[in-house]
Formats: C-alpha cells, sequence, structure tokens
C-alpha cells in the first residue's frame, strides 16, 4: 500500500499512547494497529531489538545456494542503482519466504552491520511489527514510516516492503530502508521498489519455466537441438549433449561442436536446407561422422525470419531409429505378459525344466524350445525374455507357418515401400530385445537361409535395397517337433539349427504329470477370474479326479478351455466333475455322425470309456458301437 508522508510528530504520540497506555488512537493505520495488538500479545518487548532466531553460517550459505537464482539477479539489478542508494543513505535486503534475511545492501539496516542482520530472521514474531511483517501477511507493497515500527530502536528510519511472488506462491520479501526522511522522494523509492519487484519476478518465473522445460526435454526419448547459422549448436538436452559427446571426442566442458565440422555430409541434411527455409517433417536421415553413421526420424523447423527474410535458426529434433522402433514396439504391446512364476507345476520333469529356463534367462544364448501343441512353449519364451537383461527390450513374436514365404520375408527384414521410403521388419523392431519365432519347422527354405546371414554376421537389408543396419536380437525359437531329426533328415538348415540351438529346453507334455493338473486347473481359474473381476471358484475333488484321468492330447491349450468353459458355465463357487465337458475347447456338434476324425477326437476326449463318450454326445450307448463298428474302432 502506497501511502502519503505522514506527520512523525502524530505517529510518535499514537505509538506511545498505545505502547504506554494500551489506548489505540482510531487514526492509527488498522493493519498497524492490528499487528500492535499482536506483538504486545506475544510479549516482544518494544524498546531495543529482542534476541532474534538466527541461521549458523553454514545454514546461511546452504540457504544462499538455494536461492542463488534470486540472489545473483538482484545482485545485478543492486549493481546498476548502487549510486542512487548511496545518495540517499538507502538499504536494500531480501528475505526468503520464512523471512529470514538472506542478503544485506548497500547501509547498515537498524544501524547494524550486515553480519549481523544477514541470517536473522525478522518476522513479526520475533521483531513485532514491521514494513515487513505487513507486507508478509497482507502479500501487498507497504510503506510503514519509523515511528509505527514496534521496535523503538528501528524508528529512525522509513522502511517499504513487497512481496515477490511467483507463479501465485510469496517466495521472497524485497524491504528498502532510509534514516534520512526528509529528503527522501517516496514515489521514487516505491517506484524503485516496484520495479526491482517486477523484474525478480519475471526473472524467477521465466528461469523456474526454463528449468521445468530442461526437465521435460531430458526426459524426452528425442534429442532436440538450436542451431544457428555456420552449424553451431546454441542449445540440447540431454540425450542431445551426449549424442554430440560420442561425435565430437575433442568438445571440452561445456562447448558444444559445430555440426558442420563433424558431420561430413552436413550440406545434405535437412539441417542445411532449413537454413534455406524449407523445413522437414519425421524424415529418416543419415548422419555421417568420423567416428560413427546414425540414422534417426529427423524434424527440422526454421525460426525467426528476420526483415531480410533470412532464417536466423533451426530447432532439429531427431529421435535414433533404434530408440524409435524399440518405442514403438513397447506401444504396440511387444513386451512379455507373463513371466517364469506364471508357469505352475510341482512334478520332477517340470521343476527341472523351469529351473533351467531360470538359468538359461540370465545368459544371452539363443533358445530352442521344445514340446508337444499346447505345452506353454509360447509362455515360456514371454518368461526367459522377461528373466534376461533383455527385458526392457521388445519381444516380438513371428508365426513361421502364418504366411507364405514372400509375405514372410517382408514380415521379418522389412521392404523399401517407394524411392525414399521404407519400413522395418520385426527383426528391426526386435533389436535391443528378444525375437520369438513359433513354429520354427515350417519356416521357407529361402528365408530361413536369409536369417542365417543375418545372424551370424549381424547385419541385415530391408527387401529391395542394399543399406546395412546391424541387428541386435536373442532368439528364442519353437517348435513342436524334434528339430534336431528333422535337420538330420535335410529338412531343416543345419547351420541355422546350430544358431539357434545354443540350449534347448523340452517341455514335458501334460500326461506326463498329471499331478500337477489340479494345481495348473486353480491357476487357469484364478487368471481368468482376475482378468474378468469375478469371484474364483474351487475344483471338486472328482473333477480333479476326472481331469487327472484324461491324456490331454492339447495338452495345457486343451486344459485352458475346458477349465475356462467349466469356470463360466458353473452356478456357484465350486465346479464339479457334471459342469466339465472335455470337448469345451471345440465342441462337436453332430460332425461325428459323418466325420471319423471328429468321432476318434471325442472318442480319445473320452479317454475310450462308452458311458462318459454316450453323456458327452448324449446318444445312446447301443449308437456309439454302432459307430465304433461303423469307423472300424474297438471299444477297448
Amino acid at each position: 500500500m502506497i501511502r502519503e508522508r505522514r506527520s512523525r510528530e502524530k505517529l510518535e504520540n499514537y505509538y506511545r499512547k498505545y505502547t504506554e497506555e494500551g489506548v489505540l488512537d482510531p487514526n492509527t493505520h488498522p493493519w498497524v494497529a492490528e499487528s500492535w495488538k499482536r506483538s504486545r500479545a506475544r510479549g516482544i518487548a518494544n524498546e531495543t531489538m529482542p534476541p532474534a532466531v538466527r541461521l549458523s553460517k553454514e545454514e546461511l550459505a546452504d540457504r544462499r545456494k538455494t536461492h542463488q537464482d534470486a540472489i545473483g539477479y538482484l545482485d545485478g539489478l543492486y549493481n546498476e542503482v548502487s549510486e542512487y542508494f548511496n545518495s540517499y543513505n538507502l538499504s536494500l535486503f531480501i528475505l526468503d519466504n520464512e523471512c529470514y534475511s538472506l542478503k544485506n545492501y548497500a547501509m547498515p539496516f537498524f544501524q547494524r552491520t550486515p553480519g549481523e542482520v544477514e541470517g536473522m530472521r525478522l518476522s513479526e514474531r520475533d521483531i513485532g511489527t514491521s514494513s515487513i511483517s505487513i507486507a508478509y501477511e497482507h502479500k501487498t507493497t507497504f510503506l510503514m514510516f519509523g515511528p509505527e515500527m514496534w521496535v523503538r530502536d528501528c524508528q529512525d528510519g522509513d522502511a517499504c516492503s513487497t512481496p515477490v511472488v511467483v507463479d501465485g506462491e510469496l517466495k521472497y520479501i524485497l524491504t528498502l530502508v532510509s534514516v534520512d526522511q526528509d529528503v527522501l522522494p517516496y514515489n521514487a523509492i516505491v517506484s524503485l521498489l516496484l520495479s526491482m519487484k517486477y523484474a525478480l519476478e519475471k526473472h524467477l518465473s521465466m528461469q523456474w519455466h526454463l528449468k521445468a522445460r530442461d526437465a521435460i526435454l531430458d526426459a524426452a526419448p528425442f534429442a532436440v537441438y538450436h542451431i544457428v547459422p555456420g552449424g553451431s549448436v546454441v542449445y540440447t538436452n540431454k540425450l542431445g549433449r551426449s549424442r554430440l559427446a560420442k561425435i565430437s571426442e575433442d568438445t571440452e566442458g561445456d562447448d558444444l561442436p559445430n555440426l558442420s565440422s563433424v558431420v561430413l555430409n552436413y550440406r545434405h541434411t535437412p539441417l542445411f536446407k532449413g537454413f534455406k527455409g524449407i523445413p522437414s517433417y519425421n524424415k529418416e536421415v543419415t548422419w555421417i561422422t568420423a567416428n560413427k553413421t546414425y540414422e534417426d526420424i529427423t524434424t527440422v523447423v526454421p525460426l525467426e525470419r528476420d526483415q531480410d527474410n533470412i532464417i536466423n535458426s533451426v530447432v532439429a529434433v531427431t529421435m535414433p531409429i533404434e530408440d524409435l522402433r524399440t518405442l514403438v514396439a513397447h506401444a504396440v504391446g511387444y513386451k512379455a505378459r507373463y513371466n517364469l512364476n506364471s508357469m505352475v507345476g510341482q512334478a520332477p520333469s517340470f521343476v527341472s525344466m523351469q529351473e533351467k529356463a531360470g538359468r538359461v534367462a540370465r545368459n544371452n544364448n539363443n533358445v530352442l524350445l521344445q514340446g508337444e501343441p499346447g505345452t506353454g512353449k509360447e509362455r515360456l519364451a514371454h518368461g526367459i525374455h522377461q528373466g534376461s537383461s533383455r527385458a526392457a527390450g521388445p519381444l516380438i513374436s513371428v508365426m513361421c507357418g502364418a504366411h507364405t514365404p514372400e509375405l514372410l520375408e517382408v514380415e521379418l527384414f522389412g521392404t523399401a515401400e517407394g524411392t525414399d521410403e521404407s519400413r522395418p521388419g520385426k527383426l528391426e523392431l526386435a533389436n535391443g530385445g528378444t525375437l520369438f519365432f513359433d513354429e520354427i519347422e515350417k519356416m521357407p527354405a529361402k528365408v530361413a537361409a536369409k536369417l542365417t546371414g543375418v545372424l551370424t554376421s549381424g547385419i541385415s537389408s530391408r527387401v529391395g535395397e542394399n543399406i546395412k543396419r546391424n541387428i541386435d536380437v536373442r532368439v528364442i525359437s519353437a517348435c513342436d517337433s524334434d528339430l534336431k531329426r528333422l535337420t538330420d533328415k535335410g529338412v531343416f538348415r543345419n547351420d541355422l539349427y546350430e544358431l539357434l540351438s545354443k540350449s534347448v529346453i523340452r517341455i514335458p507334455p501334460l500326461r506326463a504329470r498329471r499331478e500337477d493338473i489340479p494345481l495348473l486347473a486353480s491357476h487357469i481359474i484364478g487368471e481368468v477370474a482376475e482378468q474378468h473381476q469375478l469371484k474364483n471358484k474351487n475344483v471338486a475333488a472328482e473333477a480333479a479326479e476326472l481331469l487327472m484321468h484324461y491324456d490331454w492330447p492339447g495338452n495345457i491349450k486343451q486344459l485352458q478351455g475346458v477349465v475356462e468353459h467349466a469356470f463360466f458355465n458353473t452356478i456357484g463357487d465350486t465346479i464339479k466333475s457334471t459342469n466339465i465337458s472335455l470337448l469345451a475347447d471345440a465342441p462337436v456338434g453332430n460332425a461325428w455322425k459323418e466325420d471319423k476324425e471328429v468321432f476318434v477326437k471325442a472318442w480319445q476326449a473320452a479317454g475310450g470309456n462308452i458311458s462318459r463318450l454316450a453323456n458327452m454326445l448324449d446318444v445312446s450307448r447301443v449308437t456309439l458301437y454302432r459307430y465304433l463298428k461303423k469307423y472300424g474302432l474297438s471299444k477297448e
């Protein structure tokens, strides 16, 4: 609050009347009157400066370091107007938001040396009423005359305090004090203080916003550069700085290299075109340096056209293609959904397999998983990836039997789509991670030959391109049959088999671990209940017995279909044997009457038991005997 000059004699009378008689004159400023009341209630001595809370030298040094942005900027402001301070015997000091004096400028405040004031807490609870306490409480600028201050020792000087507020939060208080009231131009003094407040607020706001910007850009998965003509980099984020350090080993300290000097093909990059006013968006760019060749997705935006239509600078945003592939792979769900603990069992054959998978996961060998269909090879591949040092990278799956040789080659290696554009294949997307081949035995010979070369050399090219790219993947392959036997017969490439089978894990069929079936059923039910946010269910003993006595030609995958069907078709909390249909995963309808293969599958599902099969197909035993004879099957 900016106030008119007041009569010191009247103000002294108001103060004496209150401190000696306890009577408040109605002409006393209401904010001052309220503060006087609180000062008296706190028992603060008003004759001499009371002992104040003080920071130690170490604590003060730490606070100054914390607030160096504000202090450093205020130092510069003060240097510009120091002669004005000396002319009017002014003192300036800055307090933090706890009212600790951080630094004093010019004449000693309260006739004390700077060393005595700095580090003191000057809040209302310490020294009573002052311009500091009024500005702090009411969050506004306040000019206070000497006789209004609570401590008599301080009444020789007038003071004006103003809060420094950044983003709605009080950060500091600036205070000007003078002892030459007669010659003091109050309007000029207050204007000076408000100018310093405004400048400091703008500076701090900009600094904090810049720090937030830097934090955001440093956390971003791309490099950002601000470049001026000639190729000099005037700003870059953390990733950009690290890349520049690798490009130019001669760079010292905070110096950034000149890109026109270190990028050998600089004149053929979008940067050079950017200074001609030509922007580039998401272009694949090759950067050739003396140390390494980089491939990035790059955007260049020209900035700041001057009056002569000349570009003064450009901003470049680049992302290494390898990082982009990993980012995309994660974004589309190319990551492990299971860990090794998601596979349950207690049978010795399973425990041995699981322990070996844990050991294999920790090395970087390619892995071959062998087992009948439905034994859980894909889940095991996820678990091995999750337990490996590549867990943070992508896990990419390829179904070798799902495409023609031509389509599989494109899917795996990528392809050129035009003169300037191409897209990566799954081999590149898996860089830094794991590539999982399902049904590897069905891989076409042409694709297998090319894959062998890539895995041997670590270098790949997209279909229709000559650009060579480094490949760093771990390969996990799954085979439903004996891949070694197929290799010995010449059906599968021997050199590729040797590359893929550095570690071999054989997964036992479910019929070889029947004791695990109740545990697996309970685990499947738990996963389904959690996935659909439903209440868990139990498996009755007779139902578990039924499941254990079936051979499960489809292994765990078939068991999962049967158990899920029972879960959703059971009313109540317990799944009984009557709730279980062993053909639940593949209902046959009436097709068994015409199709021997379907009938045989149903016959196997019933375990060769006529009564069970009759219940499953809802026909009489006599009818079944007729079809057994028709298909040439024995009831034995």
